[in-house]
């Protein structure tokens, strides 16, 4: 039986693979655009094709875009958070919810340990300098980078990779999270509790999905922890970070350096954060590869025609019990 897929926004040059796929299945695509389109008009295209499947990237699929569909199969995002979908919902109206948690968690953890390196070695900041026209070695105030120490908050499949990458340098790499670490990776970190961490780490590192627990969780109170000079990377999610706070504790020195790659307000976030000259900013790209994209998509539609062939999820997001 032919249904409707409906694509809310998709961060690639175009939808071949999908329509390949997806269309030679007897099915029929609908698609919002590369960039993600505001919740009322996700909700309007909804209430109009009623899909039996929705397939969304950083566009919000809403409670009330979800109420439109009388028979959807599947809410499948392309990614790894879920905070841009009404869980609870999706699942009321029978729908499994699917993501792909593990695509890019060799890009995310490269990411990560290049902002930690652009910050020891100066890169960012000297290329500025360099191309401002200063050419003055004897002012550059440099790190070793082997020896410091990294904390880690979150400990999953990225952590997880970040901690065997910086364990070779000679970094001292600790770390707090739901699941401590086994076998070869306990040899590697330290676990310890976010009070005990923060205060000892000389770059920390977010590696935490959004959630109500999770949300503004580094704050004025948190930043305060950290020790003075620090580097604070963020990798995850912008809503992780209170922007106010992450400005004052800049502006007071209490942190040297905040590299993101995620910022609270994207995909246009505050200027004050962004022009900050102690801010290293990439535009949530850290997932990026050819290979991860290729995998991300492949996967994703997959998952929606599992779904409508009956068949069970490869990865399912479970309902809380």
């Amino acid at each position: 039986m032919k249904k409707t897929i409906f694509i809310t926004d998709y961060p690639w040059p175009d939808l071949d693979y999908e329509r390949q796929h997806l269309e030679a299945a007897g099915h029929r695509l609908v698609a919002g655009r590369s960039a993600a389109l505001p919740g009322d008009e996700i909700e309007a295209i909804a209430e109009r094709e009623r899909p039996q499947a929705i397939m969304t990237c950083w566009a919000t699929v809403s409670a009330k875009a979800i109420g439109h569909c009388r028979d959807l199969a599947i809410v499948a995002r392309y990614g790894v958070g879920l905070d841009n979908i009404a869980l609870d919902a999706a699942w009321a109206a029978g729908a499994r919810v699917t993501n792909v948690p593990d695509y890019c968690v060799e890009e995310v953890s490269d990411h990560a340990v290049a902002m930690l390196l652009a910050w020891s070695r100066g890169i960012v900041a000297w290329d500025r300098e360099v191309k401002r026209g200063l050419w003055d070695p004897a002012l550059a105030r440099l790190k070793r980078t082997r020896g410091l120490t990294v904390g880690l908050v979150g400990y999953g499949r990225a952590g997880r990779l970040v901690a065997r990458k910086l364990s070779g340098w000679g970094l001292r790499v600790i770390a707090c999270g739901r699941t401590p670490p086994t076998g070869e990776d306990a040899a590697r970190v330290e676990w310890m509790s976010l009070d005990a961490l923060l205060p000892q780490a000389d770059a920390v590192i977010a590696l935490l999905p959004l959630s109500p627990a999770t949300a503004n969780l580094f704050d004025t109170a948190r930043f305060a922890q950290m020790k003075h000079g620090a580097l604070f990377v963020n990798v995850s999610r912008g809503g992780l970070v209170d922007n106010a706070a992450l400005l004052d504790a800049l502006d007071a020195g209490q942190l040297d350096t905040a590299a993101l790659d995620v910022i609270a307000g994207e995909p246009d976030p505050p200027a004050t954060v962004t022009a900050h000259p102690r801010v290293i900013a990439t535009p949530h790209i850290a997932f990026s590869s050819p290979d991860a994209i290729q995998e991300l998509r492949e996967r994703t539609v997959d998952e929606v025609l599992r779904a409508f062939r009956g068949e069970p999820a490869r990865v399912l997001v479970p309902r809380p019990a």
